[in-house]
């Protein structure tokens, strides 16, 4: 349980009666900057520009990751951990899988309600993620997220994490089409 001002949280493995709550998170955002990416023959730059008026984003409605108990059958490190508030409601939740051939701990998914962010929640999973990580004998977390999502990219680099890739397709013929992915990671504590 952790406690964040006024309000409490409670951190554990999802269970299926959480699978409704994850599917029905507004995971959406409004941020006044976003990075624009810059390629060249010998790499990529980033800057941050400003956005008037801010954009919102929407995600398309996408399956929960994990089956009903937080876990797939046969994938040997697979989680869904959420945070669930004092009031029964949810308030945010990560989705990982482990890779053992790599040793990577993968952020598939982390989602703040939006009346729960800034209170450390997102913070408190990635937490959790990274135990997962440590049992799973994980040398780094690594995530990917959209070149628009500054305010993630910006709690992701407080949390440890460094860009380490760009994939400029990734997104193309879909709802984010001009969007770039980035690629984030940082060494498993």
């Amino acid at each position: 349980m952790i406690t964040s001002g006024e309000s409490a949280y409670e951190f554990r493995v999802a269970r299926a009666e959480d699978t409704k709550a994850i599917g029905a998170l507004d995971g959406s955002f409004t941020t006044s900057t976003v990075f624009e990416v810059s390629v060249s023959q010998h790499g990529f730059a980033l800057r941050e520009i400003p956005v008037d008026p801010p954009l919102t984003k929407v995600f398309p409605d996408d399956e929960p990751a994990g089956d009903e108990d937080g876990e797939h059958d046969g994938d040997f490190g697979s989680r869904t951990f959420v945070a669930v508030g004092t009031d029964g409601e949810l308030a945010g939740f990560v989705a990982v899988s482990y890779s053992p051939w790599n040793r990577r701990l993968t952020i598939e998914d982390i989602e703040i309600a939006p009346q729960h962010r800034g209170r450390g929640v997102g913070r408190a999973l990635m937490g959790r993620a990274v135990e997962f990580a440590r049992e799973c004998g994980a040398g780094h977390v690594w995530l990917e997220v959209t070149n628009v999502n500054a305010p993630a990219i910006h709690a992701y680099r407080r949390m440890g994490f460094a860009f380490c890739g760009l994939d400029t397709t990734l997104y193309a013929d879909t709802a984010s089409d001009g969007e770039q992915a980035l690629y984030m990671s940082m060494p498993c504590p």
